[in-house]
C-alpha cells in the first residue's frame, strides 16, 4: 500500500510537468503548421497570379520596364487589374506573415515576398499606380510598400 501512495506522488510530482511540456509542444507544432499552410497558400495564390501575367505576356508586365506608351485604353485597363490583384495579394501576405521582430523561419517567409514587392516597386507604371491601388488599403501595408517604392524614385 506504501508503495502504490509513493507511486502516486511519483506520478503527479512528474507526470503533471510532463504533461503539461506535451501540451505546449503540440501547440507549437500546431501552430508552425498553420503558419506553413498559410504561406503554402499565399504562394499558390501567386503562382496564380503569375499565370495571370503570363497569359497578359503582351503587357510585358515581367520586364524590368514599363510598356511603352501609348497603350490602349484595354491594355492599361488589363495592367490595372493585374496590379489591384498583386496589391491585393501583398496586403494579403502583410496581414497574414509581418510583425514587428519576425525571426527564424518567419522572418524568411516574409523576406521573401518583401523581394516580390521591391521587385515590383522597381517598375515605373507600378510605382506610379501605388497611390490609386492602395486608397482603402490597410494603412501599416500602405506605409510598408510605400517605403519599399522610394527606393526606386
Amino acid at each position: 500500500m506504501i508503495w502504490l501512495e509513493a507511486l502516486s506522488y511519483v506520478v503527479t510530482i512528474l507526470g503533471f510537468p510532463a504533461a503539461i511540456l506535451v501540451i505546449v509542444r503540440e501547440e507549437r507544432l500546431r501552430r508552425e503548421n498553420e503558419e506553413n499552410e498559410l504561406h503554402r497558400e499565399l504562394s499558390a495564390e501567386y503562382d496564380n497570379f503569375l499565370r495571370l501575367v503570363m497569359d497578359n505576356a503582351d503587357l510585358l508586365l515581367m520586364s524590368k520596364y514599363s510598356l511603352p506608351e501609348p497603350l490602349t485604353d484595354e491594355q492599361r485597363e488589363r495592367t490595372d487589374i493585374i496590379f489591384r490583384i498583386l496589391i491585393s495579394l501583398f496586403e494579403k501576405a502583410y496581414i497574414i506573415l509581418y510583425e514587428d521582430g519576425m525571426e527564424g523561419r518567419a522572418r524568411r517567409r516574409w523576406l521573401s515576398w518583401e523581394d516580390d514587392m521591391v521587385e515590383w516597386c522597381a517598375r515605373d507604371d507600378f510605382r506610379a499606380a501605388l497611390p490609386h491601388l492602395l486608397e482603402g488599403e490597410d494603412d501599416a501595408f500602405s506605409k510598408h510598400i510605400l517605403r519599399l517604392a522610394e527606393r526606386h524614385t
